[in-house]
């Protein structure tokens, strides 16, 4: 619950009761007490903008196989072809695994890259945000996050959706649910995160509850004065930084885009019927089976977003973490139905010359099935599965050798992927410099790296 009006505080009786920004309390003990320009500072959003491409990036937590669901090996030995079927699609000589019938049914919106060369082998969703490998030098306070540089370049396409948006779970592994930041590119451009711990923990903290649109205005030109009474003594930069926070604040509060994008009671049911049912169990400490963000992260794009990060399920199966096969027949099926709904949307609705979507997890699994039936960590080969944006789908990026251990063909690494997001979006990342904080100058994605030719 959101209760814009502070508490009357003793020794301080300013016109109403009113203290300094106190007028945007959010109420409840789980927010803690703390005024929404405060948690959005902590949260953070990004600034104004103009026109309106975009992209979801769908992260697998865990590591799923590559084998068993986009690179499969049919005519490898069975201990490493495994034990479903690769099926074909409706782009002939293309085969994927029979857990995804109705992405090989329109297999020629979708782009499979096969030879993801350069996974940096870390339980840790870092290099899918950010394209970096954790081992890699960072710059201080690290690299930013894909979101937080297109929030930067890009800019907000209104008041009410902050560009840079996440829907990801906080997870008992922690860095399967980070985000990432913004680094030196500023705390405006950190991803709004709209999910919790709680599956279901999301827009209600962000209605305004019994205040009329026009006093919160009148409340705001009070806090605005106020503030230019401190101005003098105030930091410049401080006392900029908290202004655009109020700003922000006040454009999520005042605008119903945000909260109605979230709100799937507001979507056809047919719609949301597509996706399939989501289950709101965290899978031990990875994320929860929320397939309904899928259509969420449209609805935020549609609403203004320009990048929305989501972390679905969990995938990391050796055997004591539950079998690779039972697990695969469990989740494949419902990750098919969810990704071919998504695709079908955004082709039904025009968006898919401008949103861009990205499916993947920070490493592959081992060609050869361990004694417990299952798949362990394999960071030489992973695959990556890639829609819209106006990228020439249809076709396969890339290839492993026969029994998928290694790229053999066409390598590809995570850098190249986003320069190709980049790309789409209309931005020359590769070329555009901003300096980190000790005055080096750094790149969205390192000089000389393209985007991934075949695709665009």
């Amino acid at each position: 619950m959101l209760s814009i009006l502070g508490r009357a505080q003793r020794g301080l009786p300013f016109c109403d009761g009113l203290t300094r920004r106190s007028f945007l309390q959010v109420g409840g003990a789980a927010m803690g007490g703390l005024a929404l320009n405060q948690i959005l500072q902590m949260e953070a959003a990004a600034q104004t903008g103009h026109s309106h491409k975009a992209i979801i990036n769908i992260y697998l937590p865990g590591g799923p196989s590559h084998i068993d669901m986009w690179d499969p090996k049919p005519d490898a030995p069975s201990e490493i072809r495994g034990e479903f079927e690769a099926i074909p699609t409706n782009v002939p000589g293309i085969r994927i695994s029979e857990m995804f019938p109705k992405v090989a049914a329109m297999m020629d919106k979708f782009a499979i890259i096969r030879s993801l060369s350069d996974s940096d082998g870390a339980h840790d969703c870092h290099q899918c945000m950010t394209g970096r490998k954790k081992t890699s030098r960072d710059p201080a306070g690290g690299w930013p996050s894909s979101g937080a540089w297109v929030s930067h370049m890009e800019g907000q396409v209104n008041d009410a959706v902050p560009a840079n948006m996440a829907l990801m779970y906080r997870t008992g592994n922690r860095t399967w649910g980070e985000p990432g930041v913004a680094s030196f590119l500023g705390p405006a451009h950190d991803p709004f995160n709209a999910v919790g711990r709680k599956a279901r923990e999301r827009s209600d903290s962000l209605v305004l509850q019994g205040i009329t649109l026009e006093r919160l205005q009148d409340r705001d030109s009070l806090r605005a004065s106020f503030d230019g009474f401190r101005r003098d003594i105030d930091s410049a930069p401080q006392m900029e930084m908290l202004d655009a926070y109020t700003q922000q604040a006040l454009g999520i509060l005042t605008d119903s885009k945000l909260c109605d994008a979230l709100d799937l009671s507001l979507e056809d049911p047919e719609i949301v019927a597509r996706y399939g049912t989501s289950d709101e169990k965290f899978q031990r400490d990875g994320a929860p089976k929320m397939i309904e963000n899928f259509c969420v992260a449209r609805r935020l794009v549609e609403a203004g977003a320009r990048y929305v990060a989501l972390n679905y399920s969990r995938w990391d199966w050796h055997g004591g973490d539950g079998l690779n096969f039972p697990r695969s027949r469990e989740e494949m099926p419902l990750l098919d139905q969810g990704l071919s709904a998504l695709i079908t949307d955004l082709h039904e609705r025009g968006l898919d010359q401008d949103v861009s979507v990205v499916v993947w997890g920070e490493f592959g699994r081992t060609p050869k099935i361990n004694n417990m039936n299952s798949r362990d960590h394999w960071p030489r080969a992973n695959a990556a599965l890639l829609a819209g944006g106006g990228m020439r789908t249809g076709q396969v990026v890339g290839a492993t050798n026969r029994y998928g251990e290694e790229p053999a063909d066409r390598p590809v690494t995570f850098q190249e992927v986003f320069a190709t997001l980049y790309h789409n979006m209309g931005l020359d990342a590769g070329n555009v410099r901003y300096f980190d904080r000790s005055g080096t100058p750094r790149y969205p994605i390192d000089p000389g790296v393209e985007p991934i030719r075949e695709l665009i």
